[in-house]
């Protein structure tokens, strides 16, 4: 069946000619036994009746529908008609659709053109990328595969295109691949406001049809980073022993990401986090920070911990102090098989004395703790007791304690 169309003035397009509209159809890539169509429409722009007679193509993968002559068109009419394009190899096509008629210009030819390409032979693994929610101002980037699935070697353009945020990194254009290769580079969200952004990569090749991979990711406000307790103070710890408190780390309503923990001091080590690590809003994550001074007085410094969150870094003051270590040395002995008031205890740093007194007054027990020792002596300590005259004995045994 012919369409005939409405009348059109007789001015349009060429004067006194049977003209098509468009002059030409271009097909661009088509997969190889995948067939594109395109319409157009014949004009009669003479001032009397045309009949079109025959019509023809040239190359056999185009081919013309709905248009059956003969076609008679009024002056002025349009019958419109159909081409197809079937490519059955790889490469391009050109040709052209002649109408034969008794117009002025009896032969009229349309040209035609297109290019048969491999099926889908560029492919994105994966085929598109999700981002999900990126705080505003940091970033998230996902690494993405283009694969040369075709028979032939390809040149290869990669651009960025709609969206907003994303950019491509790793990959030198044009990219040439080799049948049967592929290459890996990566994609990057870095929303500058919040909401949901939509892109796309375009992969181009003159052999083979656009690749289109989808891009989506949502910017979401930066969320804060809080650390609880904000200070610590460990107080006395002996100088070479450690202590340890407990903190926690809360994100507020949006997720934080910690990518960093830096301690100004060694004398404080943290522990219980594997960074990097994501906190979800409203969520809390404990840690522990364990202080061990290495020499005696106050110590300080600062933990800092490293986010996307609009208030990085988030830090917690520490503190504590050395103390030296206590050294001590416990005595104890045999009472007196007499009756005695009471016993002294003597020291010296050497085996022969001279010894001195330890105890202000006499000691009724028979033991005694020397708290006033330091490291790296060796000590002498001795025992006497006295009875309810005042008379005091000899000397007990010496015993020895080596300090270390």
């Amino acid at each position: 069946m012919v369409l005939l169309g409405a009348s059109v003035p007789a001015n349009a397009g060429h004067s006194q000619l049977l003209v098509s509209n468009p002059r030409s159809l271009g097909f661009g890539k088509v997969i190889t036994g995948q067939s594109q169509s395109q319409s157009a429409t014949l004009i009669n722009n003479t001032s009397s009746t045309v009949t079109v007679s025959a019509v023809s193509v040239n190359v056999a993968v185009f081919t013309v529908s709905n248009f059956i002559p003969p076609v008679t068109l009024a002056a002025g009419q349009s019958a419109s008609f159909t081409v197809t394009f079937l490519p059955t190899g790889i490469g391009s096509a050109s040709g052209a659709v002649t109408f034969t008629s008794n117009a002025p210009n009896s032969t009229l030819n349309v040209p035609v053109s297109g290019k048969g390409v491999n099926n889908w032979a560029l492919q994105a693994s994966p085929s598109s990328l999700a981002f999900g929610n990126v705080a505003v101002g940091g970033y998230s980037t996902l690494p993405m595969t283009i694969i040369n699935a075709g028979s032939s070697t390809a040149t290869i353009s990669i651009g960025r295109v709609g969206g907003s945020g994303y950019s491509v990194s790793g990959v030198k254009l044009p990219l040439n691949l080799d049948a049967g290769q592929s290459f890996t580079f990566s994609v990057t969200f870095a929303p500058t406001a919040a909401g949901v952004s939509l892109g796309s990569l375009l992969a181009t090749s003159p052999l083979y049809p656009l690749l289109t991979i989808p891009l989506s990711g949502t910017g979401v406000a930066a969320g804060t980073l809080s650390v609880t307790p904000t200070a610590i103070d460990f107080g006395n710890v002996v100088v070479g022993q450690g202590a340890s408190q407990g903190g926690q780390l809360t994100a507020s309503t949006s997720d934080v990401t910690v990518s960093t923990a830096t301690m100004s001091n060694p004398a404080f080590v943290l522990s219980g986090l594997s960074l990097p690590m994501t906190i979800a809003g409203g969520q809390s994550v404990p840690f522990t920070v364990t202080f061990t001074p290495q020499s005696s007085g106050q110590v300080s410094g600062t933990l800092s911990f490293g986010s996307n969150a609009a208030n990085s870094p988030t830090v917690e003051s520490l503190t504590g102090t050395g103390n030296p270590v206590q050294h001590h040395v416990d005595l104890s002995w045999d009472p007196s098989v007499s009756q005695v008031a009471g016993y002294n205890v003597y020291r010296s740093l050497q085996m022969g004395g001279p010894y001195s007194r330890l105890n202000s007054s006499l000691d009724s027990n028979t033991a005694f703790t020397d708290g006033t020792v330091q490291g790296g002596n060796t000590y002498y300590y001795a025992t006497t007791a006295v009875d309810s005259n005042g008379e005091e004995s000899a000397y007990s045994n010496l015993a020895p304690a080596v300090i270390p």
